[in-house]
C-alpha cells in the first residue's frame, strides 16, 4: 500500500503557474472563486459566502494534506503570486494505488491553456512521485471543457451514472473518467 508524506509540501512549477499549498493569505482571491456562480456551476457545492469561511475550507484542506488523505494545489500566477485556480487529488486511495483529481480555475483565465499546464504537472507529480496506478475524474456531463481537458490528457470516459448524486434539490448525473498509469499522450 502506498503512503502519501506531504511534508515538506510539493510545490510545482510550469512555465506560467506556481502550484503550492493554500495559505490563509489566498483567502481572498480563493473567495472570489468559489462565491461565484460561473465557476461553481459543474461542481455540486454550496458558493462560499465569506472569506472566514474560505479560511476553514483552506484549513480542512490543509489537515486532509497532513493526515494523507488529499493534496491540493493553489494554481498562483507566477508573475504576481495571484491565486486563479485550484487543482489537486481531492481523494486519495492508497490501497488502490489511485487517486481522483479535481480542479477550478477562474473564468478569466480560462481557454489559455493554464489547467493543461497544471493538470500535466500534478499528473507528472502522482505518477512519477506518488506511484499511482490510475488517476479518476467525475464531472458534470454538461462541462464539455473539463471533458476536452481530460480526453487530450488520456483519460477515458468510464461511465455515465444518470442522477446517481442529489444536490440542492436537484439529482445530478456524473460522468466518470480514468487514466491509467503509462497511457497519456505525450
Amino acid at each position: 500500500m502506498l503512503t502519501f508524506p506531504f511534508e515538506p509540501f510539493p510545490t510545482l512549477t510550469t512555465a506560467r503557474l506556481t502550484l503550492r499549498q493554500l495559505q490563509p493569505a489566498d483567502a481572498p482571491d480563493l473567495l472570489v472563486l468559489r462565491a461565484d456562480p460561473a465557476v461553481m456551476q459543474f461542481i455540486p457545492r454550496p458558493l462560499a459566502q465569506s472569506v472566514a469561511e474560505v479560511e476553514e475550507h483552506i484549513a480542512l484542506v490543509n489537515a486532509r494534506t497532513a493526515q494523507g488523505k488529499s493534496v491540493n494545489w493553489a494554481l498562483a500566477r507566477r508573475d504576481t503570486n495571484q491565486v486563479v485556480g485550484t487543482i489537486g487529488y481531492v481523494d486519495l486511495l492508497p490501497e488502490h494505488f489511485r487517486a481522483e483529481v479535481g480542479y477550478l480555475l477562474h473564468p478569466a483565465c480560462q481557454g489559455q491553456g493554464l489547467m493543461q499546464e497544471a493538470l500535466a504537472a500534478v499528473l507528472d507529480y502522482g505518477f512519477e512521485q506518488l506511484h499511482l496506478h490510475s488517476v479518476a475524474a467525475i464531472i458534470d456531463p454538461l462541462n464539455e471543457a473539463s471533458a476536452r481537458l481530460l480526453e487530450r490528457n488520456g483519460f477515458v470516459q468510464e461511465g455515465h451514472f444518470r442522477e446517481n448524486e442529489f444536490y440542492n434539490g436537484r439529482f445530478l448525473d456524473a460522468v466518470h473518467y480514468s487514466l491509467l498509469e503509462g497511457r497519456r499522450p505525450r
